[in-house]
C-alpha cells in the first residue's frame, strides 16, 4: 500500500508513504481536492527524527480505523518542517495561539484556502490521562464541518486576524538592552549543574556567546564563570555523547544526564562555535577538545562523500529512544573484561541499578575522569555500539544548517591550526556551490541528486555569515565577494522597504495568509539576527557604508522588537555589541612574494582583517610587511611583528 507520498525526496515524508492514510505532498492537487469534495484539510507537521512524531505515526497513522475517518472526512497532508520552515512557521504561531504552546508533530485541521480553525501536537488514539483521543476528535471536527461550518469558518478568520495583528510591533526600543538580557541569563543560572533555569535544558550556544562577549567588553568574571560551568557540565554530562561524541538536542533534567538522544546538525555546528570561543577566551584544554571530538563526530557519521552534511540522528532504535545509546554494567563487563570493565563503569557511572530505566548512560558528572584516558575503552565500545543497532539519518542536506557547520569548522581551525577542519568547510562549500547555488538562487536541501524548488531568508543569512568565515579563515578575497552579492540579492529578495526587517520567504510570496518576520533566537537564532550580524561583520570588513546604513535599520528593527524579551534575542546582541564596539581591525600590507600561509594560522578568532598591497593610504615599513592596527576606537603606530 502507497499514497501519494511515494514518490517524495524527503526522509520525513517517505517515513509515511506506505501508511493507510491517503496522505498528499503539500500541493496544488491537495486543495483542490478538498474544495471539489468540499472536505477540511488535516495538516501534519514534523520530522523525520521526531520521537513523538514516530510514536503518533505508529498509533493513529499505521491505525486502519483512524485511516478510515481521515479518508472519508479530510483530506491529508504531510510536511517536512525542515524542507518548508515558512509553512512549519505561520502554523506553529497558529496551534501556539489556540494552545498556549507547540511542538511536533504539528496537527492542523484547516478549510481548502489555508485557513486554521483548530490546531494541536500530539494527540494519543484513544482518549488518555486527559488527552482527547484522536479518533474522537477526527470525528468531532467532521461533525463540526458538516453542521456548523459558519462556526469554524469564524474561528478561522479570528484566529488569523489575531495573529496579522500580532505582526504589527510598533514600539520604542531601550537603551539597556544588552545589560537587561545579560542580567536576566545570570539570574537565572543554575550555580550547581550549569545552565539557565530548570529542566529541560538546551544548550543554545548563542546565549553561551553573547554572555562571553558581554564578559570581556565588561571586564566583568562573573557572566564568564557561569559559561565554563556551562560548557563543563555539559560536556560531562549525558547531552554529550561519550562513546561516539557530539552532542544532543537537549538535557531532559536539570543536571544534563538524561538527554532528548536525537542529534542536530545545527546543534553540534552551534557547539562546535562556542567551545572553540571558549578555547580562544579561556584557553582551557577540554573546550579545545570537545570542540573537536564533535567535530570528529560530524567528519566520521554526518558527512556525504561529497562534502556536505547529513541534517540528524534519530533518537530512536529499534523502536525505543535511546536504545543506541545505553548499557547495562554487564554489557561493559562482556565488552571491556571484568577488570578493564570495572575501572571504566565506575568513572562513567554505569552501575547494576542503571542511571536511566534500568539503563545507563554513560557521563563523568560525578567523575574526574577527565583528565584520565580511556581512549582504548572508548573506541571498543563504539565499534560494539555499531553492530549492537543501527540509528537511522536524516540523510538530506540542508542550506542553512550546512553553512552553520561551514562556519563552525572554520573557526575550529582558527583555534586549532588543523588543515582538516578548514578542508572540510571548503569542501562542504563546493558541494553547496556545485548542488544548491543557481546563477541568482539558492535553494533549501537537497538530497540524491534532487534538490529543493526556492529558498528562504535562513538559507541566505547564514550563507553569507559562512562565507565570511571562510573569508576570515582564508584571507582570499572571493568569499567576501561571494558574501557581498548574496547580502545583497538577500535584501532584494526579502527586505521589507516600509516598516524594516526581513521576511521568512521572499517578500513577493503570498501562498499563506502571512508572511512572518521571525526575530525570536530560539534554538536557533533567527535570519533576522543574522542578517544583522552580516551587515555588521561586511561593514566593518568592507568599510562600505551601505552596509553601515543597513546595519543601523536592522538593529533599530530588531532593538524594537527584543524589549520584552532581551534575552531571547542574544544573537542581535552581540551584533549590536560588535557594531557600538566594533572589533580588532588589522590591515596587513603584504611585501611582494612574502608568503602568507604562517600569517593565515595565526588568525584570531574573531577579528576584521584584510589583506593589501602598498598604496598611498597603507605603505611598507622598513620594507617589510606590515601591519595596521586598530582596536577601541584608536589606532596603533604601524608595525613589522605583530602578534596577532
Amino acid at each position: 500500500m502507497s499514497n501519494h507520498l511515494i514518490n517524495a525526496v524527503s526522509p520525513y515524508l517517505l517515513q509515511h508513504s506506505d501508511n493507510p492514510v491517503d496522505w498528499f505532498p503539500w500541493c496544488k492537487e491537495a486543495f483542490e481536492k478538498a474544495e471539489a469534495e468540499d472536505k477540511p484539510i488535516f495538516l501534519s507537521i514534523g520530522y523525520s527524527t521526531c520521537h513523538w512524531c514516530h510514536v503518533m505515526a505508529h498509533e493513529s497513522f499505521e491505525n486502519l480505523e483512524i485511516a478510515k475517518i481521515l479518508n472519508k472526512h479530510f483530506i491529508s497532508i504531510k510536511v517536512d518542517r525542515e524542507e518548508r520552515p515558512d509553512i512549519d512557521s505561520v502554523y506553529m504561531s497558529v496551534c501556539q495561539a489556540f494552545t498556549g504552546s507547540g511542538g511536533w508533530p504539528m496537527s492542523i485541521f484547516m478549510t481548502w484556502d489555508k485557513k486554521p480553525f483548530f490546531a494541536g501536537t500530539y494527540f494519543p488514539p484513544r482518549q488518555h490521562y486527559g488527552m482527547p483521543g484522536f479518533a474522537d476528535l477526527l470525528h468531532s471536527i467532521a461533525n463540526l464541518w458538516m453542521n456548523h461550518r459558519n462556526k469554524i469558518l469564524q474561528s478561522a478568520d479570528e484566529i488569523i486576524k489575531h495573529l496579522q495583528n500580532a505582526e504589527q510591533i510598533n514600539t520604542s526600543a531601550i537603551n539597556d538592552l544588552v545589560e537587561t538580557a545579560a542580567k536576566s541569563l545570570l539570574e537565572s543560572f543554575d550555580e550547581i549543574n550549569g545552565g539557565f533555569g530548570s529542566a529541560p535544558k538546551f544548550p543554545t550556544p548563542h546565549n553561551l556567546l553573547f554572555l562571553m562577549m558581554y564578559a570581556k567588553q565588561n571586564q566583568s568574571s562573573e557572566p564568564l564563570k557561569a559559561v565554563e560551568k556551562t560548557l563543563i557540565q555539559m560536556r560531562k554530562g549525558g547531552i554529550f555523547d561519550q562513546i561516539g561524541y557530539g552532542f544532543s538536542r537537549y538535557s531532559t533534567d536539570k543536571y544534563f544526564l538524561a538527554p532528548h538522544f536525537e542529534k542536530m546538525l545545527y546543534d553540534n555546528a552551534l557547539l562546535i562555535i562556542v567551545y572553540s570561543a571558549a578555547y580562544g577566551a579561556a584557553e582551557n584544554p577540554l573546550y579545545l577538545d570537545t570542540a573537536e571530538k564533535t567535530a570528529e563526530y560530524i567528519l566520521r557519521e554526518m558527512t556525504l562523500p561529497q562534502g556536505g552534511f547529513y541534517s540528524a540522528q534519530d533518537a530512536d532504535s529499534d523502536g525505543v529512544e535511546g536504545k543506541y545509546y545505553t548499557f547495562t554494567l554487564d554489557e561493559i563487563f562482556k565488552v571491556l573484561g571484568k577488570e578493564r570493565g570495572e575501572i571504566f563503569a565506575n568513572a562513567f557511572d554505569i552501575t547494576e541499578e542503571g542511571n536511566f530505566d534500568g539503563m545507563n548512560i554513560p557521563n563523568l558528572l560525578k567523575s574526574s575522569a577527565l583528565k584520565s584516558d580511556f581512549t582504548e575503552e572508548i573506541r571498543i565500545l563504539y565499534s560494539y555500539r555499531k553492530i549492537r543497532t543501527s540509528l537511522h539519518i536524516d540523510d538530506k542536506i540542508l542550506l542553512s544548517w550546512n553553512s552553520m557547520m561551514i562556519a563552525a569548522l572554520s573557526m575550529l581551525y582558527r583555534v586549532s591550526g588543523s588543515d582538516k577542519y578548514l578542508n572540510a568547510a571548503l569542501k562542504a562549500q563546493r558541494f553547496i556551490e556545485e548542488n544548491m547555488c543557481g546563477d541568482v538562487e539558492l535553494y533549501t536541501s537537497w538530497r540524491s541528486g534532487i534538490r529543493s524548488s526556492s529558498s528562504f531568508l535562513d538559507d541566505h543569512a547564514f550563507y553569507i555569515a559562512a562565507l565570511i568565515e571562510l573569508y576570515n579563515s582564508t584571507l582570499d578575497e572571493k568569499f567576501l565577494e561571494k558574501a557581498e552579492s548574496f547580502c545583497n540579492l538577500t535584501v532584494k529578495r526579502f527586505y521589507d522597504d516600509k516598516d524594516g526587517g526581513f521576511y521568512l520567504a521572499k517578500s513577493d510570496n503570498a501562498e499563506l495568509f502571512m508572511n512572518p518576520k521571525e526575530v525570536y533566537d530560539g534554538t536557533i537564532p533567527s535570519g533576522n539576527s543574522v542578517m544583522a550580524y552580516d551587515f555588521v561583520r561586511l561593514y566593518q570588513l568592507t568599510e562600505k557604508g551601505e552596509y553601515g546604513e543597513l546595519a543601523k535599520k536592522q538593529l533599530a528593527f530588531l532593538s524594537a522588537r527584543a524589549e520584552d524579551y532581551p534575552s531571547g534575542h542574544c544573537m542581535f546582541l552581540m551584533a549590536k555589541m560588535m557594531f557600538e564596539c566594533p572589533l580588532k581591525h588589522i590591515t596587513v600590507v603584504v611585501k611582494e612574494n612574502d608568503n602568507l600561509e604562517e600569517l593565515k594560522k595565526r588568525l584570531p578568532f574573531l577579528a576584521n582583517i584584510r589583506i593589501t598591497s602598498e598604496s598611498t593610504k597603507f605603505q611598507l615599513l622598513n620594507g617589510k610587511t606590515t601591519y595596521y592596527v586598530c582596536k577601541d576606537k584608536f589606532c596603533l603606530p604601524p608595525t613589522n611583528v605583530y602578534d596577532l
